[in-house]
């Protein structure tokens, strides 16, 4: 358990999804998590799993399908250099003229079971952008985020909070 923090609930699974409303747009989606702030509370993420959709096979051209799970809203898809973002995940089809290759990229979406949480989500909500490049039909991605809720002491609820708003 993080110093500071005491766990107020079980493990819990939350679906989300978010879908492009135009064929290569990028596209976000909210997902509400809930949160009392006056008890200080913060969700613990102790897992993620994610599943862009498969990008279309387009001989000669390249396509690709890019997602990522943020605790901040962002204006496009992004990576693990990104400080809010917790998870990012593709699927890609690389294409000439003759054949055709895909190949998925995911970045850690769970890390090794050796670590104790793989972020702190502190203000009311998450955020799931996704974006496809080539495709002729729209894509998304689906998932699920794996924690439990926790109370935290009011110094770290304080740091939580001014480091995920500040970093946005």
């Amino acid at each position: 358990m993080p110093t500071g923090l005491k766990q107020t609930s079980s493990v819990v699974a939350i679906g989300f999804s978010v879908d492009e409303t135009v064929a290569g747009t990028f596209a976000q989606a909210s997902v509400d998590l809930n949160l009392s702030p006056l008890d200080r509370e913060v969700f613990v993420v102790l897992a993620i799993n994610m599943d862009p959709f498969t990008p279309e096979c387009i001989l000669g051209t390249d396509t690709k399908v890019e997602s990522s799970l943020c605790t901040t809203s962002q204006i496009g898809v992004q990576n693990l250099s990104n400080s809010n973002c917790l998870a990012a995940s593709g699927n890609f089809i690389k294409s000439s003229a003759g054949s055709s290759v895909g190949f998925q990229s995911v970045a850690a979406e769970s890390p090794p079971a050796t670590l104790e949480y793989i972020g702190i989500i502190a203000t009311n909500d998450f955020f799931v952008q996704v974006q496809g490049t080539g495709n002729t039909g729209t894509k998304g991605m689906d998932g699920k985020l794996y924690g439990y809720r926790a109370r935290a002491d009011a110094s770290i609820f304080a740091a939580l909070v001014q480091s995920e708003v500040l970093s946005a």
